[in-house]
């Protein structure tokens, strides 16, 4: 998936308030990017941080630029904006790149299910059992070459997991897919001391039998594709 745009270079200032980040262009202009993230960040807010954004001319859009990527000291990028993890798998499931998915034709996004909520992708396929498949983007990596998750407490990451529980009890498939964002990152865990819950609920979706994918991103300044599955280190 390539950016629409050139991303172009600058500092990062500051991030609040959750969506916004002020950051520094290359000319010395200070200005405001929209930052498509809820998570805490953590590693990549450090001011001085390099960013790269996607400019946009949408006359309707408050802001005019999007921040898209940070790049780290040790030159590694990590993608910061969380929306495009289900734009990334979903070009991977109609291209099928991803073997254990690659039965289903009918990809259907953002289906309501559960307890008021939406799955990110129900997929379908003749004489096979619905499969449910959640989608969750991974950037936090605290020792090189690990990729953790979550970067905070979610309580809503783990009524994911109960919630794809309840499907395989259903007679379903259910699927929980780790997108790592993170270049450096070659495995992944669990961050339990950031949210025990969660991995507690994690455990007891495995039990269950709700099943566990997790690939890298191969990430660059023009865009971004899915690559390589991890091993998991749980």
């Amino acid at each position: 998936m390539d950016y629409p745009r050139p991303l172009i270079r600058a500092t990062l200032v500051q991030r609040y308030k959750r969506f916004l980040a002020d950051v520094k262009l290359e000319n010395g202009k200070t200005v405001t990017a929209h930052c498509a993230n809820p998570g805490s960040m953590a590693g990549l807010k450090d001011p001085g941080l390099t960013v790269w954004l996607e400019p946009n001319d949408n006359p309707k859009r408050k802001l005019r630029y999007s921040w898209e990527l940070a790049e780290l000291p040790d030159g590694n990028l990590v993608c910061v904006n969380t929306a495009m993890a289900n734009k990334i798998v979903a070009e991977a499931l109609h291209a099928r790149k991803i073997p254990a998915l690659a039965p289903y034709p009918d990809i259907r996004p953002e289906v309501k299910y559960g307890q008021s909520s939406r799955i990110d992708f129900l997929l379908r396929a003749k004489d096979l059992p619905d499969c449910y498949l959640e989608v969750k983007s991974v950037t936090l990596s605290r020792r090189p070459g690990l990729a953790e998750f979550p970067d905070s407490v979610t309580k809503r990451g783990t009524k994911h997991l109960q919630e794809l529980a309840a499907m395989v009890a259903a007679g379903q498939r259910a699927v929980m897919l780790y997108l790592v964002q993170h270049s450096g990152a070659q495995r992944f865990t669990l961050a339990r001391d950031i949210d025990p819950a969660y991995a507690e609920a994690f455990a007891k979706a495995r039990a269950a039998g709700v099943e566990v994918l997790c690939y890298a991103t191969d990430l660059s300044h023009k865009g971004q594709s899915l690559a390589r599955e991890l091993p998991l280190d749980i």
